[in-house]
């Protein structure tokens, strides 16, 4: 099963080596968003299995995106990440409809397809 992805960063350089990483794990990136009205649109767009998403945007946070994205039926799985640790709570992050929190510098070493896969529950 092919899981499609889209990542969201402001920076360029850190979607261009997610997307590497997570291409190298199985997975396919369909979009990159740099914010969070371009992440919403690639969403609704391409309804990706997964959502590799930045807590810091320039528009909109991470977990504002993640909260809406939460009221739609179909929405992807979101694995929430930044280089801040997790401060979080799970039922916080599951109140966002986060899936996961996964620290940008230890992103080499998740388990990506596991975290991204739909039949995982």
């Amino acid at each position: 099963m092919c899981i499609n992805i889209v990542v969201v960063d402001d920076d360029p350089g850190f979607r261009r080596i997610a997307a590497t990483l997570l291409t190298a794990r199985g997975l396919r990136v369909v979009a990159e968003s740099e914010d969070g009205a371009s992440a919403l649109a690639a969403v609704r767009t391409h309804r990706p299995h997964g959502l590799l998403l930045d807590l810091h945007l320039p528009d909109l946070d991470g977990l504002s995106v993640a909260r809406q994205l939460s009221e739609e039926t179909d929405r992807p799985r979101v694995v929430l990440t930044s280089t801040d640790k997790m401060c979080w709570t799970r039922e916080e992050l599951e109140r966002a409809g986060i899936e996961s929190f996964v620290a940008k510098d230890q992103l080499f070493d998740a388990d990506l397809r596991g975290l991204f896969d739909p039949s995982t529950p």
